[in-house]
């Protein structure tokens, strides 16, 4: 059976997302064709939205609806500590950790094979925005990576640039106990987390 073009196209498109192969984009699609009409027409919207609303944080490379996030407009941070994190999903897990700093997101991290270098990430921002008299406040550096070879090369690599720039005036640590070996941030817990903050090393290159 051939299914009509309009079902294989939603089909198609779901099947293009991380993680959803051909038998769940199908079954995704026909809820969506079982889904009264009103609700379907506002789950499109909103897909529509995420696109046109939603833009990068001018400071910290957050997503945000605005020029400036949530986290960077909150004058009650602590501006003294900066937390360095692969993607926007680490920043809401960090958040339920109760870290109350700022962020850097990467939107990546460093991996030669797949073509990834500092260009293709927010990582010169990074040097860049520690370098302005905006950051002067800035006292910690928290290699918030994932602790993957991918995440750890990147730290490594961030941790020499820091030292090569600011000569120690900057601390740079790394996130502790708690996390195992190739663990993704986003998928810890609130406690799992906390602990790997308050247990976060030095960190030397």
């Amino acid at each position: 059976m051939k299914l009509p073009k309009s079902i294989q196209d939603v089909v198609d498109g779901f099947e293009s997302l991380p993680g959803i192969g051909p038998k769940t984009a199908q079954r995704l699609a026909f809820y969506l064709l079982r889904m009264p009409k009103d609700d379907v027409e506002h789950f499109g919207h909103a897909v529509n939205e995420i696109k046109s609303k939603t833009q990068i944080c001018e400071k910290c490379f957050n997503v945000s609806e605005e020029k400036t996030c949530d986290v960077c407009g909150d004058d009650l941070r602590d501006r003294s500590v900066l937390c360095v994190v692969e993607s926007p999903l680490d920043v809401l897990a960090m958040e339920k950790s109760g870290y109350k700093g700022l962020y850097h997101v990467l939107h990546g991290v460093l991996n030669p094979i797949a073509g990834i270098g500092p260009d293709e990430i927010f990582l010169d921002q990074l040097f860049t925005r520690l370098g302005s008299s905006d950051s002067i406040k800035i006292k910690e550096i928290i290699l918030a990576t994932n602790t993957s070879l991918e995440g750890e090369s990147t730290a490594m690599y961030i941790a020499k640039g820091l030292k090569e720039r600011f000569d120690g005036k900057i601390k740079v640590s790394r996130i502790g106990k708690g996390l195992p070996i190739g663990a993704d941030i986003e998928y810890a817990d609130e406690q799992t987390l906390n602990d790997a903050l308050s247990g976060r090393i030095q960190y030397n290159p």
